[in-house]
């Protein structure tokens, strides 16, 4: 397939988890012959009207040098580390979230920083991160690393869950083309848990046969790694199945892995919500780069 034209998008806002989002993406696009587009917002509508200000128009020419100094900046790290990448600049006045997401619906992927600016301290995610992951038309990948740091791994295997809703299929494809190119095994994650009735009805636990249970769990998760195999033959795969929520076994595998991929919504999400608690989970807490695959809806 042809790259030509084909972008990452990559918002940065100044901060280091933004700065690491764009090396992240120029790494990948240099790798995979793609452009890179870099955002950075000026966010003008958070200007005040107070103090005796005139409005936002005296600040706007230095809201607009730091912003031009920002990207300089991204733009000379990104040419660092990869210096073949075609690189072009944008510098919307307002909000980064619509023009990220509108960006979107042309973009490979939209990368992100886990953290930015506007935000409590106590939260885990940055506000733009959050809501364009929520909204985007194409893969989002949040940049997470090591005990909360930027520090993303560089090594280890790919990671995906597998639930056998439709965008796990799409993150189930994604993430073999990820592992090849990476040149680096692929691990299936296909967690379940048994159900109880303890606290909805004050009955006795649900006696079942687990091992049934099991078995077919585990007939699930070869029916969707059927035929993977053969179009990548150079991805070992090694199939995890746990009796434990997703979101507890994708976290724990996110400490050894360079990358975590998860579809957006999965079985059991509620109609109309827009991401399930596994993907809010991966985003909020991984220690490594999470992949969140979203409904496509290219025009």
């Amino acid at each position: 397939m042809s790259t030509t034209g084909l972008k990452i998008v990559v918002g940065v806002d100044g901060t280091e988890p933004g700065r690491e989002a764009a090396r992240w993406a120029a790494r990948v696009a240099e790798q995979r012959g793609l452009g890179l587009l870099i955002v950075h917002a000026l966010r003008v509508e958070q200007l005040s009207y107070g103090g005796g200000l005139a409005g936002p128009a005296p600040w706007f020419d230095v809201l607009a040098g730091e912003g031009e100094r920002i990207i300089e900046e991204v733009v000379q790290q990104v040419r660092a580390v990869a210096p073949e990448v075609a690189v072009d600049t944008v510098m919307p006045a307002d909000s980064p979230v619509p023009f990220l997401i509108d960006a979107s619906k042309k973009a490979v992927m939209v990368v992100v920083g886990g953290t930015g600016r506007g935000f409590f301290s106590e939260m885990t995610i940055g506000s733009t991160a959050s809501a364009v992951i929520a909204h985007a038309h194409c893969p989002v990948v949040v940049i997470r690393g090591r005990k909360g740091t930027a520090d993303y791994p560089k090594e280890g295997p790919v990671v995906v869950g597998v639930d056998g809703s439709p965008l796990s299929e799409r993150a189930l494809e994604i993430a073999f083309e990820e592992a090849s190119w990476r040149n680096t095994g692929l691990v299936a994650v296909h967690a379940w848990r048994d159900v109880t009735y303890d606290d909805a009805f004050g009955m006795a636990r649900l006696v079942v046969q687990w091992e049934t249970i099991e078995d077919e769990e585990k007939r699930l998760l070869a029916q969707r790694l059927a035929g993977w195999g053969e179009k990548y033959p150079d991805v070992d795969v090694q199939r995890v199945l746990v009796r434990d929520k997703p979101r507890h076994t994708l976290l724990e595998w996110s400490a050894k892995a360079q990358l975590v991929l998860v579809g957006s919504r999965g079985h059991g999400g509620f109609t109309g919500q827009l991401l399930g608690s596994t993907s809010q989970a991966l985003a909020h807490h991984a220690e490594c780069p999470v992949m969140v695959v979203r409904t496509e809806k290219k025009t």
